[in-house]
């Protein structure tokens, strides 16, 4: 009698639904955590450009008023920022700046509205403030980072 040989069968190769399944939820784990951060993150860049911006600004007004002896009542177009789509903040002189005194704004716009900082100001005094208050831990935070 001869003994019938079988070929060894073929395992299949390739990933089971239930594998593909688990790494496609792993990754949305990692993404659901990842993405909130980066966000975080370019916001708090945002928000270093607008800090630089009024201290730029805040600058150029202190040298105007060395060499006229009073306060510019406006800004130049290059610091307003207002034609740089790359910019998420509008940077003004607040209504009511006169030639003695000012308060500038870093208003935000665009993805960076609603941002916790909101508005930061800063006066000819060198007062610092942010989301309508000058004092307190959130202008600290938004100040400091």
């Amino acid at each position: 009698h001869r003994m019938r040989r079988h070929a060894p069968t073929a395992r299949p190769t390739g990933f089971t639904l239930i594998e593909v399944m688990i790494v496609v939820a792993i990754v949305a784990i990692l993404a659901a955590i990842a993405l909130p951060s980066y966000n975080e993150y370019i916001r708090r860049g945002h928000r270093a450009d607008a800090r630089a911006g009024l201290l730029q600004a805040q600058q150029w007004l202190e040298r105007a008023a060395t060499a006229t002896g009073v306060y510019p009542t406006s800004l130049p177009a290059s610091l307003t920022w207002s034609g740089d789509g790359t910019k998420r903040y509008d940077i003004a002189l607040a209504a009511g700046a006169t030639n003695a005194a000012f308060t500038l704004t870093a208003t935000p716009k665009g993805a960076q509205v609603g941002d916790k900082c909101g508005t930061y100001t800063l006066t000819h005094t060198g007062l610092r403030g942010a989301n309508g208050v000058t004092s307190g831990a959130i202008v600290t935070e938004c100040w400091g980072k």
